[in-house]
């Protein structure tokens, strides 16, 4: 992953929401919102693809786990444009987290960490972060 803006020690708890704004670049070809414990562990890597990888409009879930990615759950709708604003609301649950994105479709995932905890949150690739706010 290319670096782009970390946070660290900023507290994401289960029961919080959290929301990112953020812009699209122009020419985005992905970008990624990840929440963990730190860069090596990270429970949600969310990782809309305009066209990556092998990847075409569509979002790729995953956890991240001592430097092992597990299987990705492939995600076929793609609110996402380029150039453009979004929005991204995630719920933390006992269970997991649940997405809701900027057209109001929801992706569930897993909390396959099990912490009830995170402090590391990253945005990488093609996107400007406007705004987080944890609730």
């Amino acid at each position: 992953m290319s670096k782009g803006m970390e946070v660290r020690n900023m507290s994401f708890k289960v029961g919080q929401t959290m929301t990112v704004t953020g812009v699209c670049k122009p020419e985005a070809g992905t970008f990624a919102v990840n929440i963990g414990l730190d860069a090596e562990n990270l429970a949600i890597h969310l990782n809309p693809r305009f066209n990556w990888e092998g990847k075409r409009n569509a979002i790729v879930c995953n956890c991240y786990r001592d430097g092992t990615w597990s299987d990705e759950q492939n995600h076929e709708c793609f609110p996402f444009q380029q150039g453009k604003e979004f929005k991204i609301v995630i719920q933390f649950t006992q269970t997991g987290f649940m997405m809701k994105l900027c057209d109001s479709s929801t992706i569930n995932f897993p909390n396959h960490l099990g912490a009830n905890k995170y402090t590391f949150f990253s945005f990488t690739e093609d996107a400007h972060i406007i705004s987080i706010e944890v609730k």
